[in-house]
Order: C-alpha cells, then sequence, then structure tokens
C-alpha cells in the first residue's frame, strides 16, 4: 500500500483536499447548466445542419365563447404577425368548473401556430381583446414536424410589417 500511495500521491501534500461544500457546488451548478448546455447543443446542431430545433415552435388552444369573436381574435393574431395560421374549430360543448361550480358551455377552439417565443406575446394580446376573465389559452411545443412547413411558420412570423 505504501508503494501506491508513493506513485499516487498529490504533487504538493500543503494543497486542501475540496471539502464537500465545494463538490455539491459543483454537482449542483452542474445539473443547473444542463439545460443550457442541451440548448446551446442543439443551435449549433441546427446551424450546422440545417435540422430543426425540437420546441422552437408551438401549437396554441384558445377557447372563445362564439364564432364571430374567434374570427375577430384569430385576424387580430394574424395581423399582428403573432402566428402563421389559425384554425377555428366547430362548437363543442364544454365541462369545467368556475369559481366552484359546474359550468357548462358552447364554445369554439381556436388552433394557433406560432413561435414559441411569440407565445407570451401571444397570451397578452388574447388577454387584450378576449371577452373571458381569464382566457383559456394553452400552449404545446412542436416537437417534430414537415420541415418546410415549420420554416414558413418562421419566415411569416418574423416579418412584421
Amino acid at each position: 500500500m505504501a508503494c501506491w500511495y508513493q506513485r499516487c500521491h498529490l504533487p504538493s501534500p500543503n494543497l486542501p483536499r475540496p471539502s464537500w461544500a465545494v463538490v455539491l457546488l459543483v454537482m449542483i451548478s452542474s445539473c443547473l447548466m444542463y439545460p443550457v448546455f442541451k440548448s446551446l447543443y442543439f443551435q449549433i446542431h441546427s446551424s450546422l445542419t440545417g435540422s430543426y430545433i425540437p420546441g422552437a415552435h408551438s401549437l396554441a388552444y384558445v377557447n372563445c365563447p362564439n364564432e364571430q369573436i374567434a374570427k375577430d381574435i384569430g385576424r387580430g393574431i394574424l395581423e399582428k404577425r403573432l402566428a402563421v395560421s389559425v384554425n377555428i374549430m366547430p362548437k363543442s360543448s364544454s365541462l369545467y368548473i368556475w369559481k366552484g361550480e359546474i359550468e357548462e358551455s358552447t364554445e369554439i377552439l381556436l388552433v394557433v401556430r406560432t413561435k414559441t417565443d411569440k407565445i407570451s406575446e401571444l397570451c397578452a394580446y388574447i388577454g387584450l381583446v378576449h371577452p373571458f376573465e381569464i382566457p383559456d389559452i394553452i400552449s404545446i411545443p412542436i416537437e417534430r414536424g414537415n420541415p418546410g412547413y415549420l420554416k414558413s411558420i418562421e419566415e411569416a412570423v418574423e416579418n412584421k410589417s
């Protein structure tokens, strides 16, 4: 054992060993930096290969009380270039809990295709024009899709008039 220690000892015996706090700090910072490194990897990979970055675009779902309000909101979204397209789905029955009571209504669903970084701006706009006290807006990221279509979302939403 003494032979092993003589070959593998630290260069300077006066250097302190890292404490458990330093090791813990390095481990925590590594875990917190993982999303940053993952995002950076996808951006570099995308720029080198021209491939799609998962989650760069999103679908937003917005419920509206009637078709005219849905059309007005959809048109406003497109005029402001917050999205490339808005589908207005036919009437659907909704059951939900509002202020502690079970409610039932007929609503129109908007399906909005946009860039993920425009979701907060989209929510702010809808919050201003929507008649509901708390508009029903939910978004989900697009992981994959037709590359040509995803590129058209990028181009249409970027070009503000």
